[in-house]
């Protein structure tokens, strides 16, 4: 796919109590958003403020149903049909930005993808699997959609052939401002985990939670290299293994409270 003209690029962000990460978000895509649409949970923070302090972002109140069922939404509230999809902890770099500008003027692909770069109480973090994270997170909305298990979505082109072209630079993505922060996420993302993977009619042993959460231990920190990150590298390998052991017995406990009720 090729384009001889300028496109132009919705950039679609999602919220809910964003106020730490929104504004930065905002002032990232300023130089490259031909409209920026803020799609909101209805936060009780002051995100909605901070955003009506740009007049021209279009911002729309939505009940959160879902991780995907959000994000579908949004595309259809973006006035053009080429995204920039970011979550509000998010931000392009300078070389992302350069990038992005460049392809607007070339459109040489059905998507593009880069990699995402994530800061964890401070530290940005090159191993544990976290780096290189490869998101495909701009693309012709017409040709695909937002799929995979909530909370974990992924773009999708409807054909399988289609393959996004990857540019330099990184999203750099600001996760968690402490470890209690990390903890609270894991409890409320375990819980729509094992629902969805109960949904699906699965279930697992105590033989597989013991041997995935120690695998997922060992291979964050051990094989993906997480001790050359330091002590936050201990930290996320250590809370990643726990979220592998939460979600299972999650779902193990659900499948037997099924049993009981049958």
């Amino acid at each position: 796919m090729k384009s001889e003209e300028s496109i132009k690029l919705s950039v679609v962000i999602l919220t809910y109590n964003e106020e730490k990460n929104i504004q930065r978000c905002i002032e990232s895509v300023l130089d490259i958003a031909d409209e920026i649409v803020v799609v909101d949970s209805f936060s009780t923070d002051d995100t909605k403020q901070i955003c009506s302090n740009y007049p021209n972002i279009k911002f729309i109140e939505h009940k959160f149903e879902g991780y995907i069922e959000q994000k579908n939404y949004a595309l259809t509230q973006a006035s053009n049909d080429y995204i920039f999809s970011l979550d509000a902890d998010e931000a392009p770099d300078k070389i992302l930005i350069e990038s992005i500008k460049g392809i607007k003027n070339n459109w040489q692909a059905s998507g593009y993808s880069m990699n995402r770069f994530t800061n964890y109480c401070g530290k940005w973090i090159k191993h544990c699997g976290w780096y290189p994270d490869v998101k495909l997170r701009i693309f012709d909305r017409r040709l695909g959609s937002w799929t995979g298990i909530n909370p974990h979505d992924v773009y999708m082109f409807s054909d399988s052939d289609m393959q996004p072209i990857h540019l330099k630079g990184d999203i750099l993505h600001y996760s968690y401002y402490s470890i209690s922060q990390h903890i609270q996420q894991v409890d409320n993302f375990t819980n729509i985990n094992s629902r969805e993977a109960f949904n699906k009619g699965k279930n697992v042993s105590v033989f597989g939670i013991v041997f995935r959460t120690v695998w997922k231990f060992f291979r964050d920190y051990i094989i993906k290299l997480g001790i050359l990150d330091g002590y936050y590298g201990f930290v996320i390998s250590a809370i990643s293994s726990f979220a592998t052991f939460s979600k299972y017995v999650k779902l193990k406990e659900l499948n037997k409270t099924k049993q009981l009720k049958s």
